[in-house]
């Protein structure tokens, strides 16, 4: 809703910079304090610029700029207050700040999406962890129920000797018949 407004807008600003500009034009050569503050902003805007060209392409810029003469000087303040108003200006804000603020939503949409997906790599390894751990645990349980088995087996041996554990005297001599090697 606020976008059709704001270029409506914009649109109105437009339509109308042109007359405003025009009557500027025709204020400045009948007021000559007017005439003189458009020309010292026109100067002001033509030294920056040049200078700014200048440190661009790399041309030496402590050298004088030669002012504009003053129609000159007159036309560019006109056309820089005309740009001013205008909405093209006006547009490329606009433009930025919303291409600014698509960028910025889909730079941290990113950066939670990152965020969330490495949260989730780390549950599962700390997961796969834990069941490292837990099965360690079982095997280290395991093991001591091994080692106290067979301590039991130990002592039943030594009290009973290794015959008395598996019984293989007795079972050859329980049947009475002993196989005899041929």
């Amino acid at each position: 809703m606020v976008l059709p407004l704001l270029k409506l807008g914009t649109l109105a600003l437009k339509t109308l910079s042109k007359p405003v500009a025009y009557r500027l034009k025709r204020q400045a050569a009948y007021a000559p304090r007017f005439r003189q503050f458009i020309v010292s902003i026109a100067q002001a805007n033509h030294r920056i610029t040049t200078r700014m060209q200048r440190s661009i392409y790399s041309h030496a810029t402590d050298v004088e700029i030669r002012p504009l003469d003053e129609e000159k000087a007159v036309q560019a303040a006109v056309d820089l207050i005309g740009e001013i108003l205008s909405s093209r200006t006006a547009n490329q804000y606009i433009e930025l700040d919303m291409l600014g603020l698509v960028a910025g939503a889909l730079l941290i949409f990113e950066v939670q999406r990152s965020s969330r997906s490495e949260a989730k790599k780390e549950e599962v390894r700390r997961k796969e962890l834990e069941a490292i751990k837990q099965r360690n645990e079982d095997l280290a349980t395991e093991v001591e129920l091994l080692r106290h088995k067979l301590e039991e087996l130990e002592q039943l041996a030594k009290r009973q000797g290794l015959s008395g554990i598996f019984k293989f005297k007795h079972a050859n001599t329980e049947g009475g018949n002993l196989a005899k090697p041929a």
